[in-house]
């Protein structure tokens, strides 16, 4: 699973010392992509996905965690952390994409809906300052509800590289 970190993925900790507990609210804010990320944040996040619970990779395309408590923000529930290629997200219960657009500024992306990859999705790039990779490609804050988490909808900070963001607008074009 730590090959597709090597990109990184956005991130926030509240490590004051080995002391004190990890805040799980940090996996909501790097859904957020708070703080902007680096590789070795990306790394950190997912060590401490490791320290808190076993990962379900039924899906084969990623490793779902659930936590013991919601760690939810603004009224969205979650106990999910997902990592998923170069991405890193929660599961927020119920079908709530809509609810997360508005609340997030993210716009309708119409790459979701590919070969029924979701039935919604929405999107927002960062700002050309918090992108950590551009010459590679682009970080975007996603919504998107999918029958692969029935009943949840997916809030994630994803890295898409350039070839691969013109291989499914090529994909959609036919």
């Amino acid at each position: 699973m730590k090959a597709f970190l090597s990109l990184g993925v956005v991130i926030s900790l509240s490590l004051a010392s080995s002391a004190l507990a990890f805040d799980k609210s940090a996996f909501f804010d790097a859904a957020l992509c708070k703080p902007p990320y680096t590789t070795t944040s990306a790394t950190e996040m997912y060590n401490e996905a490791e320290k808190l619970a076993k990962a379900d990779t039924s899906l084969l395309t990623a490793a779902v965690y659930k936590l013991s408590a919601d760690f939810g923000k603004q009224g969205f529930k979650t106990n999910e952390l997902i990592f998923a290629g170069s991405s890193i997200g929660v599961l927020i219960e119920g079908l709530r994409a809509d609810e997360l657009a508005k609340t997030y500024h993210l716009k309708s992306d119409n790459l979701g809906s590919l070969l029924g990859a979701a039935s919604k999705s929405y999107a927002r790039a960062l700002v050309k300052a918090d992108q950590p990779t551009r010459e590679m490609g682009g970080v975007s804050i996603v919504a998107r509800e999918s029958a692969a988490f029935p009943g949840k909808t997916l809030l994630a900070c994803e890295f898409v590289t350039h070839e691969d963001l013109e291989a499914v607008k090529k994909l959609q074009a036919n």
